[in-house]
């Protein structure tokens, strides 16, 4: 383990910046965001939770595939060439890491997404523990542990003082890179680590949503879970904004679109959103046509379809961006209460 003084952060992040892509939180406009690292950049390390996860640094909200070029009658595909140079994605929270690790179940599976798989190998991951989690996160219920996340690198901020541990082989070769700026950690640094790692599982110990109880949600209660009548009773108030969809470190779906340059056509695909009437939308129409059928398409897949498929790992990580962010306060925390209030099978 090794550590580096909080004021000595800027020279850190212009050494990794020299060798390779850097991207971090960065307030703009009141708000803290993953982006790219410069000068003048408002870092915000201590931001708890970016607006948006960070998972757009391995999934964009939007990127190319090829374009269509047309030369008389003549027309050329040019492919998106594959991201080929490093990065490091600093400060990600175990909630989002895990979040990456739930799209590698959908991305990195045959057939593999060649996009998503450049990145990945391209890309190291810093994480942060949580110095204080707060009262909507609920990380815990999905078997994440905050205080220790488990990355390329796993960091804690105590004091004036950052520790640095690098946990896979991406890891110890992003640590070379900048190990004239660290300081080796000594026992009584270890011990301060650990106290850290205790204050922070005690907080979460205290926060309303830690011992949520995902009885009854698995792979095996889809009959149950989708007969329900509860989907009726919650669907109403909810807004089909989408806004869950986008600030979500684990949701994946994408539509595909052509744009006309002029020129030629760019093929590009961006995120889209379960919520929307649109979604899936085929020649005879849409499989899902009311909204209460949406509604619960996102909540299902999170809770059952993707368990069901991926060794009982769910693709919420308890974040609680959804339960900040839904204008109607319709989020998964509310989904689950109320099928154990009600008994979920009525």
């Amino acid at each position: 383990m090794y550590k580096i003084a909080k004021e000595n952060l800027s020279a850190l992040y212009q050494m990794i910046a020299e060798n390779q892509e850097l991207y971090l939180p960065v307030k703009v406009s009141g708000q803290v965001n993953f982006a790219a690292w410069s000068e003048e950049a408002e870092v915000a390390l201590d931001t708890l939770k970016s607006v948006k996860s960070p998972k757009d640094a391995f999934f964009p909200q939007s990127e190319n595939l090829y374009t269509v070029k047309k030369d008389g009658k003549k027309l050329s595909i040019e492919p998106e060439a594959l991201k080929d140079q490093d990065f490091v994605v600093f400060g990600m929270k175990a909630c989002d890491v895990q979040g990456v690790a739930v799209l590698d179940k959908v991305f990195l599976v045959d057939p593999v997404d060649s996009f998503y798989a450049s990145r990945r190998d391209h890309g190291t991951i810093v994480a942060m523990a949580c110095h204080e989690p707060e009262e909507t996160c609920f990380c815990k219920v999905f078997g994440i542990d905050c205080a220790d996340p488990a990355a390329d690198v796993a960091t804690w901020m105590v004091g004036e003082e950052m520790y640095w541990k690098a946990l896979t082989e991406k890891g110890e070769a992003l640590t070379k890179t900048v190990e004239s700026l660290l300081t080796s950690a000594d026992q009584a640094d270890e011990d301060k680590v650990e106290a850290e790692k205790t204050a922070i599982r005690s907080i979460v110990e205290k926060l309303p949503y830690s011992d949520l109880s995902l009885d009854g949600w698995n792979g095996d209660a889809l009959e149950e879970k989708f007969n329900s009548q509860i989907w009726e009773d919650l669907y109403k108030p909810c807004l089909a904004c989408g806004t869950c969809t986008f600030v979500c470190p684990t949701c994946q779906c994408y539509d595909i679109k052509d744009y006309d340059t002029g020129h030629g056509i760019k093929r590009y695909r961006c995120w889209d959103s379960c919520m929307y009437s649109d979604f899936t939308m085929m020649a005879h129409g849409n499989n899902r046509t009311s909204q209460m059928q949406r509604f619960r398409q996102r909540f299902m897949h999170k809770l059952v379809y993707f368990p069901a498929n991926n060794e009982g790992m769910y693709s919420c990580v308890g974040c609680g961006r959804c339960v900040e962010k839904c204008p109607a306060s319709l989020n998964i925390v509310k989904v689950i209460k109320s099928f154990q209030k009600q008994g979920g099978d009525k």
